[in-house]
């Protein structure tokens, strides 16, 4: 398959493509204009066409068929250029650490080195970390506000979804001094596609149609990651009440983030927003007291965000709305490619 310029597109891997997210880079793959998706691999569905286990993809799904997951043989591929490892956390370490090896860039979108710490890694997975090796070398990026020599980093760590819709409203507030960080308080609503393919009682239709509750108190493992970023942003420690809820939708997170505020009008907090992000294309900034809503982002790889000033408390109240399964995982996991490659940022995204 060759451009318009007659080259050959880079070739991409798809690791551990049977879940929603993986399911869905498949999908965004296969139609970019700039790559190749030369190989997905599951261990459930090896053997398989695509198209089969996909049935979405009939008719376009160029005739792939899944590959077993097998580490070795991925990284011996020197053909493929980039690798997205779509695998749970604890897993994605044994794919990572033999393909950083051989040179290969890995996109992960696991939680398995979104944190510096290997300590803070065990201390909210519960469990030592398996491949402390490679934090160092690891460079979590949400594109909007990244490192700027994250490129040189063979693995990047893709946030998680509930971060991204915290983290992108919150770090420039805390960098520039807009908010305090003490007293901040999230509260999340994701729909059910975030806790992954799985048979859970939790998750069935009778269980969670007409109903909503909150879960993982008080310590949900993604606040480790949005704790070191925003403390990262403020220069000093953060510390956060975040609350994540369970909520009767397929797809969406809504968060809403109650901070105290420095500043005195929301107009100086749009301010902040806009010297950041004007000229990003993911990040909507609505007008304040337009609340997002998780239907308009939905299928999208964009976040909406807006605030208003309450001028009894002093706090700022900042809402967002994102698609946990295309600006929280694969669709971001996309953008970060583009970036790395130097493709347009929007490529395949819209």
């Amino acid at each position: 398959m060759t451009n318009s310029a007659g080259q050959s597109k880079p070739a991409v891997a798809v690791v551990g493509a049977s879940g929603y997210t993986g399911e869905l880079l498949v999908k965004l793959l296969l139609r970019h204009p700039h790559v190749r998706l030369a190989a997905v691999t599951s261990r459930q569905h090896a053997g398989k066409p695509v198209e089969a286990v996909i049935p979405a993809l009939r008719g376009f799904g160029g005739g792939l068929v899944f590959t077993a997951s097998n580490p070795e043989e991925l990284a011996a591929d020197d053909a493929i250029d980039l690798f997205f490892l779509a695998l749970p956390h604890g897993v994605a370490h044994d794919f990572a650490k033999p393909l950083v090896a051989a040179g290969r860039r890995v996109i992960d979108l696991s939680a398995d080195f979104r944190l510096s710490s290997a300590d803070l890694y065990q201390d909210y997975y519960g469990t030592a970390h398996p491949c402390p090796e490679l934090l160092s070398r690891a460079a979590y990026v949400l594109p909007e506000y990244a490192p700027a020599d994250w490129k040189s980093a063979p693995l990047v760590a893709a946030p998680g979804c509930y971060p991204t819709s915290i983290l992108l409203p919150l770090l420039p507030l805390l960098r520039t001094g807009a908010v305090k960080t003490e007293g901040i308080v999230v509260n999340s609503s994701s729909g059910v596609s975030g806790a992954g393919k799985k048979i859970a009682e939790d998750y069935l239709f009778c269980e969670r149609a007409e109903s909503a509750k909150a879960y993982g108190l008080p310590k949900h493992r993604h606040l480790s990651e949005i704790e070191e970023q925003l403390a990262l942003a403020a220069g000093r420690p953060v510390v956060i009440q975040f609350t994540p809820h369970l909520s009767p939708m397929k797809r969406g997170i809504i968060t809403t983030i109650v901070a105290p505020s420095v500043v005195s009008s929301v107009e100086e907090i749009y301010a902040v927003w806009r010297d950041l992000y004007e000229n990003t294309p993911f990040v909507q900034l609505l007008p304040s007291g337009q609340t997002p809503d998780s239907q308009h982002v939905v299928g999208t790889n964009r976040i909406d965000m807006s605030a208003v000033l309450d001028p009894r408390t002093r706090n700022v109240v900042i809402t967002s709305a994102e698609d946990n399964l295309m600006k929280g995982a694969a669709g971001q996991a996309v953008q970060i490619m583009n970036l790395w490659n130097g493709f347009p940022e929007e490529a395949g995204l819209q």
